[in-house]
């Protein structure tokens, strides 16, 4: 492994002069910081990022804590995180929860451990209104920005997320104004605020046109295909009359549709049905999915960007990004009766 000293001896100079000169001190020439740079990426030297943290009392890295990587709505968001991190002179260590509390946990102590400049989260959502391990990031002032809607339990940490009540008064507002008057609404997890919202968008759009929310068009799935597949069967089984289908997100809707179409329902024919979320399936579905559009890469920017503020110990507000609509073939007027 090449040493400071290795270099001050090809150099001929002292290996305060090289520690200088690699760390950009003022008090070295502009010629012999440029030579001394040039011979270091010459014979390969490698900075010792321990020692360094070790003096500055920092470590250059970001913890990011994600459900799993297998979520299509989280992929372009750690890509953004990442990539802007990378930019700043940030490594990022990546975390699954699987959206399991004590996974959770386990994943912020072993980033703690590892001694973080800051902590990127996608909370496990619980109905608790406090949760430890948040409580320990408060008093530990550690950088934490949250990917998504603060809950009760982590309600004083900074937050980037889509305005999800706009967005789907949006998605809900479009089937209406195609004539559909028997909207099933698809919910999510029960503890999730974003779910919460996207439900709450869905009510003030049919109140904005006189109606109320009819509890069986109602159906609770959750946030998987799976999820959507048995949203579906219930449906059938219960020989719903909606003429159009609100998901809570892309993958409920996909499975939704599928089981539809297997079972001889033609979509948008008999039955229209929008997404949220405009994760890569969506548009690639047999089916091409009307669905909203949530600024992925945005959020993970604007993430980084809350994480700079929070590292100059600045105040950091949270923000609700705004989504659109992607109209494709999934959604059409109800056919006459």
């Amino acid at each position: 492994m090449i040493r400071l000293k290795d270099i001050a001896a090809r150099a001929k100079v002292s290996v305060m002069t090289v520690s200088k000169a690699l760390r950009e001190a003022p008090d070295v020439s502009d010629a012999t910081r440029a030579r001394i740079r040039q011979l270091a990426d010459q014979m390969g030297y490698v900075p010792d990022s321990s020692a360094r943290g070790l003096r500055t009392k920092t470590t250059k890295l970001f913890g990011l804590i994600v459900p799993a990587m297998t979520d299509p709505i989280f992929s372009r968001v750690v890509l953004a995180i990442e990539e802007h991190a990378h930019e700043l002179g940030y490594d990022v260590l990546l975390a699954h929860t699987l959206n399991k509390v004590e996974r959770e946990e386990a994943c912020i102590r072993r980033m703690l451990s590892r001694r973080v400049d800051g902590l990127f989260v996608s909370p496990v959502y619980r109905m608790e209104p406090e949760a430890r391990i948040y409580q320990e990031l408060l008093t530990r002032q550690v950088p934490t920005v949250l990917l998504g809607a603060p809950a009760q339990f982590c309600r004083h940490f900074a937050s980037v997320q889509v305005d999800d009540i706009a967005a789907s008064q949006a998605a809900t507002r479009h089937l209406l104004e195609l004539g559909h008057r028997h909207i099933a609404f698809l919910t999510g997890p029960l503890a999730a605020p974003w779910a919460q919202a996207r439900y709450e968008g869905y009510q003030r759009a049919l109140r904005e046109t006189g109606m109320e929310v009819d509890d069986k068009m109602i159906f609770h799935a959750g946030s998987t295909i799976e999820d959507g597949v048995k949203a579906a069967l219930q449906m059938m089984n219960e020989n719903c009359h909606a003429t159009a289908v609100q998901a809570v997100n892309d993958l409920v809707a996909i499975g939704c549709a599928n089981t539809l179409l297997n079972q001889g329902v033609q979509i948008p024919r008999d039955r229209s049905i929008m997404g949220f979320g405009n994760i890569l399936t969506a548009e690639y579905f047999r089916v091409p999915l009307t669905t909203v559009r949530q600024p992925k890469h945005r959020l993970g920017v604007a993430a980084v960007e809350a994480m700079r503020h929070l590292l100059r110990g600045e105040r950091v507000e949270s923000k609700r990004h705004s989504a659109e609509l992607v109209l494709r073939a999934s959604t059409a007027p109800p056919a006459k009766a």
